[in-house]
């Protein structure tokens, strides 16, 4: 008995992880690059300088004549600054809450969408960013890990400060990156939420949708995301199941 439990237990420890459902990755070639260097076979980019200032706002876009469909809810679009604005001019999306905003993705393709990147601004620990497909949660990322990962690079400094000339050297305590989201295999999502958890504001710019078939950039480790497969869980239940078992069988032995 004793030695089922224990290779149930061996079992949850040697068995591999569950793959998140997408892996993400730092534009790490060129500190301070604000679009991907990623391969697709189709995509498209939503840059917000056409957009209305202001917060609530909702409106559809093509991502620049792309064949992806992307309709924004409860999102505010504020011009350039020293905290986000590709380019240093222009205009981009930022919340300060939870919940924050949604984009709502759509394709004629086949196959759906499979990639979303964007170029984090003013980096915090409150920035996060959700994939769903439908109702269900996919996956769920926060900004953290990719501020830890950038702090643990020889060359991080390169990633503080607006690396933008219009406001050059300013806002130097928070990072500045792209990042890049693909989805693993079969994975599709159809909606992409960006919540501010805690802190001051998200900023982001250029928002990324295609297919991809090609990562770029330094892929990010990701904390929290290893999960044990479910036959090693059945193990390790049927190993409990058969300990209490045999404890139940020996306390009927005990004598009055």
């Amino acid at each position: 008995m004793f030695r089922v439990f224990a290779a149930a237990c061996a079992a949850l420890l040697v068995a591999p992880a569950a793959q998140a459902a997408f892996f993400v990755s730092l534009e790490s070639g060129v500190p301070g690059a604000q679009d991907t260097t990623a391969g697709f076979t189709a995509v498209g980019v939503e840059r917000f300088d056409g957009r209305s200032l202001g917060g609530g706002q909702s409106f559809v876009t093509d991502f620049g004549g792309s064949a992806f469909i992307g309709s924004y809810s409860s999102v505010q679009v504020i011009d350039a600054d020293q905290y986000g604005g590709a380019g240093g001019n222009g205009r981009y999306a930022v919340t300060f809450g939870n919940p924050g905003y949604s984009l709502d993705l759509s394709t004629s393709l086949p196959g759906g969408v499979t990639y979303f990147g964007f170029w984090l601004s003013a980096l915090d620990a409150g920035n996060t960013v959700s994939f769903f497909q439908g109702g269900n949660l996919l996956f769920a990322f926060n900004a953290n890990d990719a501020r830890n990962f950038i702090n643990s690079l020889p060359n991080a400094a390169s990633y503080y400060c607006n690396p933008t000339t219009a406001f050059a050297g300013q806002n130097c305590g928070e990072p500045y990156a792209f990042l890049n989201f693909y989805a693993r295999a079969s994975t599709r999502f159809t909606r992409v939420e960006f919540n501010q958890v805690t802190g001051g504001g998200y900023e982001s710019d250029n928002h990324t949708v295609g297919r991809w078939n090609r990562i770029s950039g330094t892929v990010i480790p990701i904390a929290g995301s290893s999960v044990p497969e479910p036959a090693a869980w059945a193990m390790l239940l049927a190993g409990f199941g058969l300990v209490g078992a045999l404890n139940r069988s020996r306390r009927r032995q005990v004598p009055a």
